[in-house]
Protein backbone atom coordinates (compact mmCIF):
# COMPACT_ATOMS: atom_id res chain seq x y z
CA UNK A 1 0.00 0.00 0.00
CA UNK A 2 1.03 3.61 -0.46
CA UNK A 3 0.46 4.30 3.25
CA UNK A 4 1.93 2.17 5.99
CA UNK A 5 0.06 0.68 8.95
CA UNK A 6 1.92 3.16 11.15
CA UNK A 7 0.80 6.15 9.09
CA UNK A 8 -2.81 4.98 9.15
CA UNK A 9 -2.87 4.16 12.87
CA UNK A 10 -4.52 6.59 15.27
CA UNK A 11 -3.30 6.87 18.86
CA UNK A 12 -6.24 6.12 21.19
CA UNK A 13 -3.86 6.51 24.15
CA UNK A 14 -4.51 3.00 25.40
CA UNK A 15 -8.29 3.42 25.65
CA UNK A 16 -10.26 0.19 25.35
CA UNK A 17 -13.80 -0.79 24.40
CA UNK A 18 -15.33 -3.14 26.96
CA UNK A 19 -17.65 -5.78 25.44
CA UNK A 20 -20.07 -5.54 28.38
CA UNK A 21 -20.01 -1.85 29.26
CA UNK A 22 -19.93 -0.74 25.63
CA UNK A 23 -22.31 -3.26 24.09
CA UNK A 24 -24.68 -0.64 22.62
CA UNK A 25 -21.78 1.33 21.13
CA UNK A 26 -20.23 -1.83 19.70
CA UNK A 27 -23.59 -2.80 18.23
CA UNK A 28 -23.78 0.55 16.41
CA UNK A 29 -20.19 0.31 15.18
CA UNK A 30 -20.44 -3.30 14.04
CA UNK A 31 -23.63 -2.59 12.11
CA UNK A 32 -21.78 0.04 10.09
CA UNK A 33 -19.14 -2.57 9.24
CA UNK A 34 -21.79 -5.16 8.42
CA UNK A 35 -23.49 -2.86 5.93
CA UNK A 36 -20.16 -2.00 4.34
CA UNK A 37 -19.33 -5.66 3.82
CA UNK A 38 -22.77 -6.39 2.35
CA UNK A 39 -22.03 -3.76 -0.29
CA UNK A 40 -19.38 -6.19 -1.50
CA UNK A 41 -22.08 -7.44 -3.88
CA UNK A 42 -21.18 -4.39 -5.99
CA UNK A 43 -17.97 -6.16 -7.00
CA UNK A 44 -20.04 -8.31 -9.34
CA UNK A 45 -21.03 -5.24 -11.32
CA UNK A 46 -17.38 -4.35 -12.00
CA UNK A 47 -16.44 -7.73 -13.40
CA UNK A 48 -18.01 -6.49 -16.64
CA UNK A 49 -15.58 -3.56 -16.77
CA UNK A 50 -12.38 -5.27 -15.63
CA UNK A 51 -9.58 -4.13 -18.00
CA UNK A 52 -7.85 -7.52 -18.11
CA UNK A 53 -8.01 -11.09 -16.83
CA UNK A 54 -5.80 -10.41 -13.82
CA UNK A 55 -8.13 -7.65 -12.65
CA UNK A 56 -11.16 -9.88 -13.24
CA UNK A 57 -9.63 -12.72 -11.20
CA UNK A 58 -8.84 -10.27 -8.40
CA UNK A 59 -12.47 -9.11 -8.30
CA UNK A 60 -13.77 -12.66 -8.31
CA UNK A 61 -11.63 -13.48 -5.28
CA UNK A 62 -12.59 -10.20 -3.62
CA UNK A 63 -16.29 -10.98 -3.92
CA UNK A 64 -15.77 -14.18 -1.92
CA UNK A 65 -13.68 -12.32 0.66
CA UNK A 66 -16.38 -9.66 1.10
CA UNK A 67 -19.00 -12.34 1.76
CA UNK A 68 -16.62 -13.99 4.22
CA UNK A 69 -16.34 -10.64 5.98
CA UNK A 70 -20.13 -10.52 6.30
CA UNK A 71 -19.95 -13.79 8.22
CA UNK A 72 -16.99 -12.49 10.23
CA UNK A 73 -19.02 -9.57 11.52
CA UNK A 74 -22.07 -11.74 12.15
CA UNK A 75 -19.81 -14.00 14.25
CA UNK A 76 -18.42 -11.04 16.18
CA UNK A 77 -21.87 -9.54 16.71
CA UNK A 78 -23.24 -12.86 17.94
CA UNK A 79 -20.33 -13.30 20.36
CA UNK A 80 -20.92 -9.78 21.71
CA UNK A 81 -24.72 -10.16 21.88
CA UNK A 82 -25.26 -7.45 19.26
CA UNK A 83 -28.25 -7.37 16.91
CA UNK A 84 -28.22 -6.51 13.17
CA UNK A 85 -29.70 -3.05 12.66
CA UNK A 86 -29.74 -0.39 9.89
CA UNK A 87 -26.56 1.53 9.12
CA UNK A 88 -26.27 5.30 9.54
CA UNK A 89 -27.26 7.29 6.40
CA UNK A 90 -23.76 8.78 6.12
CA UNK A 91 -22.27 5.29 5.99
CA UNK A 92 -24.85 4.22 3.42
CA UNK A 93 -23.94 7.27 1.34
CA UNK A 94 -20.21 6.52 1.51
CA UNK A 95 -20.61 2.80 0.77
CA UNK A 96 -23.49 2.85 -1.74
CA UNK A 97 -24.15 6.46 -2.67
CA UNK A 98 -20.57 6.92 -3.84
CA UNK A 99 -20.61 3.87 -6.10
CA UNK A 100 -18.66 4.84 -9.20
CA UNK A 101 -19.95 5.19 -12.72
CA UNK A 102 -16.79 3.91 -14.41
CA UNK A 103 -13.88 1.57 -13.74
CA UNK A 104 -11.63 4.48 -12.77
CA UNK A 105 -14.20 5.78 -10.30
CA UNK A 106 -14.67 2.32 -8.83
CA UNK A 107 -10.99 1.67 -8.15
CA UNK A 108 -10.35 5.22 -6.92
CA UNK A 109 -13.47 5.95 -4.86
CA UNK A 110 -14.56 2.53 -3.68
CA UNK A 111 -11.30 0.63 -3.38
CA UNK A 112 -8.40 3.03 -2.79
CA UNK A 113 -10.38 5.61 -0.81
CA UNK A 114 -13.46 3.77 0.45
CA UNK A 115 -11.70 0.62 1.53
CA UNK A 116 -8.89 2.79 2.83
CA UNK A 117 -11.37 4.33 5.28
CA UNK A 118 -12.63 0.85 6.21
CA UNK A 119 -9.09 -0.41 6.73
CA UNK A 120 -8.35 2.40 9.17
CA UNK A 121 -11.52 1.56 11.07
CA UNK A 122 -10.41 -2.09 11.20
CA UNK A 123 -7.08 -1.00 12.66
CA UNK A 124 -8.90 1.14 15.23
CA UNK A 125 -11.12 -1.70 16.43
CA UNK A 126 -8.14 -4.09 16.57
CA UNK A 127 -6.29 -1.56 18.72
CA UNK A 128 -9.17 -0.76 21.09
CA UNK A 129 -11.52 -3.75 21.45
CA UNK A 130 -10.87 -5.75 24.61
CA UNK A 131 -12.17 -9.06 23.24
CA UNK A 132 -9.48 -11.36 21.86
CA UNK A 133 -11.71 -13.72 19.80
CA UNK A 134 -13.13 -10.75 17.86
CA UNK A 135 -9.75 -9.11 17.44
CA UNK A 136 -8.28 -12.37 16.12
CA UNK A 137 -10.99 -12.50 13.43
CA UNK A 138 -10.26 -8.92 12.41
CA UNK A 139 -6.50 -9.49 12.29
CA UNK A 140 -7.06 -12.20 9.68
CA UNK A 141 -9.54 -10.13 7.69
CA UNK A 142 -7.37 -7.01 7.63
CA UNK A 143 -4.82 -8.64 5.33
CA UNK A 144 -7.50 -8.98 2.68
CA UNK A 145 -8.59 -5.36 3.11
CA UNK A 146 -4.98 -4.26 2.62
CA UNK A 147 -4.86 -6.13 -0.69
CA UNK A 148 -8.09 -4.44 -1.80
CA UNK A 149 -6.69 -0.99 -1.05
CA UNK A 150 -3.42 -1.75 -2.82
CA UNK A 151 -5.30 -2.97 -5.90
CA UNK A 152 -7.35 0.23 -5.95
CA UNK A 153 -4.25 2.39 -5.68
CA UNK A 154 -2.44 0.56 -8.48
CA UNK A 155 -5.43 0.55 -10.81
CA UNK A 156 -6.11 4.25 -10.17
CA UNK A 157 -2.54 5.14 -11.08
CA UNK A 158 -2.92 3.23 -14.35
CA UNK A 159 -6.26 4.85 -15.11
CA UNK A 160 -5.13 8.47 -14.71
CA UNK A 161 -1.83 8.13 -16.59
CA UNK A 162 -1.87 10.69 -19.41
CA UNK A 163 -5.46 11.70 -18.60
CA UNK A 164 -5.41 14.96 -16.59
CA UNK A 165 -9.16 15.43 -17.03
CA UNK A 166 -9.78 12.11 -15.29
CA UNK A 167 -7.40 13.05 -12.50
CA UNK A 168 -9.46 16.22 -11.88
CA UNK A 169 -12.72 14.28 -11.99
CA UNK A 170 -11.51 11.74 -9.44
CA UNK A 171 -10.26 14.53 -7.22
CA UNK A 172 -13.65 16.27 -7.33
CA UNK A 173 -15.48 13.07 -6.46
CA UNK A 174 -12.97 12.24 -3.72
CA UNK A 175 -13.69 15.61 -2.13
CA UNK A 176 -17.33 14.57 -1.86
CA UNK A 177 -16.43 11.29 -0.13
CA UNK A 178 -14.20 13.19 2.30
CA UNK A 179 -17.10 15.54 2.97
CA UNK A 180 -19.19 12.46 3.84
CA UNK A 181 -16.60 11.40 6.41
CA UNK A 182 -16.66 14.92 7.87
CA UNK A 183 -20.44 14.69 8.18
CA UNK A 184 -20.08 11.41 10.06
CA UNK A 185 -17.52 13.04 12.37
CA UNK A 186 -19.99 15.87 13.04
CA UNK A 187 -22.72 13.39 13.90
CA UNK A 188 -20.47 11.55 16.34
CA UNK A 189 -19.30 14.77 17.97
CA UNK A 190 -22.88 15.89 18.63
CA UNK A 191 -24.58 12.58 19.48
CA UNK A 192 -22.03 10.40 21.26
CA UNK A 193 -20.89 10.91 24.87
CA UNK A 194 -17.77 13.07 24.88
CA UNK A 195 -16.48 11.67 28.19
CA UNK A 196 -16.19 8.05 27.01
CA UNK A 197 -12.60 6.81 27.06
CA UNK A 198 -12.70 5.82 23.38
CA UNK A 199 -15.55 7.91 21.95
CA UNK A 200 -13.90 11.17 22.91
CA UNK A 201 -11.22 10.36 20.32
CA UNK A 202 -13.56 9.52 17.41
CA UNK A 203 -13.93 13.01 15.87
CA UNK A 204 -10.13 13.34 15.86
CA UNK A 205 -9.86 9.81 14.45
CA UNK A 206 -12.13 10.68 11.52
CA UNK A 207 -10.14 13.86 10.88
CA UNK A 208 -7.03 11.67 10.81
CA UNK A 209 -8.78 9.35 8.33
CA UNK A 210 -9.40 12.30 6.02
CA UNK A 211 -5.76 13.38 6.30
CA UNK A 212 -4.71 9.86 5.30
CA UNK A 213 -7.14 9.98 2.38
CA UNK A 214 -5.54 13.25 1.25
CA UNK A 215 -2.07 11.72 1.54
CA UNK A 216 -3.19 8.68 -0.46
CA UNK A 217 -4.53 10.95 -3.22
CA UNK A 218 -1.17 12.71 -3.36
CA UNK A 219 0.82 9.48 -3.57
CA UNK A 220 -1.47 8.05 -6.24
CA UNK A 221 -1.08 11.24 -8.26
CA UNK A 222 -4.70 12.40 -8.16
CA UNK A 223 -3.75 15.38 -5.97
CA UNK A 224 -0.67 17.44 -6.80
CA UNK A 225 -0.57 19.65 -3.70
CA UNK A 226 -1.96 19.74 -0.14
CA UNK A 227 -5.68 20.46 0.03
CA UNK A 228 -4.93 23.46 2.25
CA UNK A 229 -3.48 25.14 -0.84
CA UNK A 230 -6.73 24.67 -2.77
CA UNK A 231 -9.33 27.28 -1.87
CA UNK A 232 -13.02 26.65 -1.32
CA UNK A 233 -14.01 28.09 -4.70
CA UNK A 234 -11.52 25.86 -6.51
CA UNK A 235 -12.75 22.79 -4.63
CA UNK A 236 -16.35 23.62 -5.54
CA UNK A 237 -15.29 24.02 -9.17
CA UNK A 238 -13.60 20.59 -9.11
CA UNK A 239 -16.75 18.98 -7.74
CA UNK A 240 -18.91 20.75 -10.33
CA UNK A 241 -16.54 19.75 -13.13
CA UNK A 242 -16.57 16.13 -11.94
CA UNK A 243 -20.35 15.84 -11.91
CA UNK A 244 -20.76 17.89 -15.09
CA UNK A 245 -18.19 15.80 -16.92
CA UNK A 246 -19.94 12.59 -15.93
CA UNK A 247 -23.27 13.85 -17.19
CA UNK A 248 -21.88 15.17 -20.47
CA UNK A 249 -19.93 11.98 -21.02
CA UNK A 250 -23.12 9.96 -20.90
CA UNK A 251 -22.09 8.12 -17.75
CA UNK A 252 -25.06 9.29 -15.74
CA UNK A 253 -25.05 11.82 -12.96
CA UNK A 254 -23.71 10.67 -9.60
CA UNK A 255 -25.97 13.32 -8.10
CA UNK A 256 -28.76 10.73 -8.06
CA UNK A 257 -26.87 8.37 -5.82
CA UNK A 258 -27.40 10.26 -2.55
CA UNK A 259 -31.12 10.28 -3.40
CA UNK A 260 -31.15 6.54 -3.97
CA UNK A 261 -30.51 5.86 -0.30
CA UNK A 262 -33.68 7.76 0.63
CA UNK A 263 -36.80 5.64 1.25
CA UNK A 264 -39.01 7.49 -1.27
CA UNK A 265 -36.60 7.09 -4.22
CA UNK A 266 -37.90 4.30 -6.53
CA UNK A 267 -35.32 1.63 -7.28
CA UNK A 268 -34.77 -2.06 -7.69
CA UNK A 269 -34.29 -3.82 -4.36
CA UNK A 270 -30.80 -5.18 -3.83
CA UNK A 271 -29.15 -7.10 -1.04
CA UNK A 272 -28.08 -3.83 0.60
CA UNK A 273 -31.81 -3.06 0.98
CA UNK A 274 -32.97 -6.49 2.14
CA UNK A 275 -30.09 -8.07 4.10
CA UNK A 276 -31.62 -7.26 7.50
CA UNK A 277 -34.58 -9.49 6.57
CA UNK A 278 -32.39 -12.25 5.14
CA UNK A 279 -32.52 -15.52 7.08
CA UNK A 280 -28.74 -15.81 6.88
CA UNK A 281 -28.51 -12.62 8.96
CA UNK A 282 -31.58 -12.97 11.19
CA UNK A 283 -30.92 -16.64 11.95
CA UNK A 284 -27.14 -16.57 12.21
CA UNK A 285 -25.69 -18.94 14.84
CA UNK A 286 -22.11 -19.44 15.95
CA UNK A 287 -20.36 -22.43 14.35
CA UNK A 288 -19.54 -25.37 16.61
CA UNK A 289 -16.45 -24.70 18.68
CA UNK A 290 -16.77 -20.89 18.63
CA UNK A 291 -16.33 -19.05 21.95
CA UNK A 292 -19.65 -18.53 23.77
CA UNK A 293 -21.37 -15.17 23.66
CA UNK A 294 -20.25 -12.48 26.08
CA UNK A 295 -22.66 -12.02 28.97
CA UNK A 296 -24.20 -8.56 28.85
CA UNK A 297 -25.09 -8.35 32.52
CA UNK A 298 -22.32 -6.94 34.69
Amino acid sequence: MLLTREEMTFDFQGAKLDPVRDRELLEWMLNQFLYGEVTGIQVGHWLYDAPDMEAAKFLARQSLEEMQHVDNFLRIMTMLNCQPKPAHPAVRFLATGMMGGSWAEHVALEMAQGEGFVLQAFYAVIDTLDHKPSVDILRRAVKQEERHVEFGETQTRKAIEGRPWLRRRLLGLSLVSMWGVSRLAGYMKKRLPADHVVLKHLPAFLEHANRCAELRLQRIGVLDRPLAEIGGAKRAALVAEAYGGKALGGLGSLLTFPLRILPFWPKKKRLTDTYLRDVHVTGYALPAGEPPAVHTEA
